[in-house]
């Protein structure tokens, strides 16, 4: 679960390529699958980790990073100084959706950015051209050597039908046409 301000941030182009992780998010999964594996199958699959995340996550405080070195120190930090007020505050949450397992939830669903909006459905746009080519594996790195050649031999024909159609016209007596 990696947040990335891009739209607050001025240079779009560094925020592109650049993220911020909140090093707890990792720290609290851990905690939760640790904790989850002492439970018996039949219990565990019933706890909604990601409410028991977001409990945690509520209850903790960010440890943000935007470098290898800055995540590297903030995993550090998260478990030299808060890893034992992770595991009671992941234990709390665990103990607050057990006792809430009947509860309806309507639960947020991940929302695509504009970027990988557009790389789905050029995959989608891919996947309908390859249709029209079952015996050969379409990708974005072999398209153009696919399509290029078809597309100049269609325009190829297209010229030499319009060249067809002019000299059948050319024949004609436009004056005797008139009379």
């Amino acid at each position: 679960m990696v947040t990335a301000q891009r739209e607050k941030i001025q240079n779009k182009s560094v925020a592109e390529k650049h993220i911020a992780k909140n090093v707890m998010e990792e720290l609290v999964t851990e905690e939760i699958n640790k904790q989850l594996k002492r439970y018996p199958r039949k219990v565990a699959k019933f706890i909604n980790q990601v409410e028991v995340f977001t409990y945690a996550l509520n209850r903790l405080p960010p440890l943000y990073a935007s470098s290898h070195k800055g995540l590297n120190r903030q995993k550090i930090r998260g478990k030299a100084e808060l890893q034992i007020k992770i595991t009671r505050i992941v234990r709390e949450g665990i103990k607050q959706v057990q006792n809430d397992l009947v509860r309806i939830s309507d639960p947020l669903t991940r929302e695509l950015n504009s970027v990988e909006q557009e790389l789905s459905e050029a995959q989608e746009a891919l996947q309908e051209l390859s249709v029209f080519f079952p015996t050969k594996k379409i990708s974005w790195k072999n398209i153009n050597k696919i399509v290029k050649p078809i597309l100049i031999r269609l325009n190829q024909k297209k010229h030499r039908a319009l060249k067809s159609r002019q000299d059948d016209f050319s024949g004609w007596d436009t004056d005797a046409a008139r009379r």
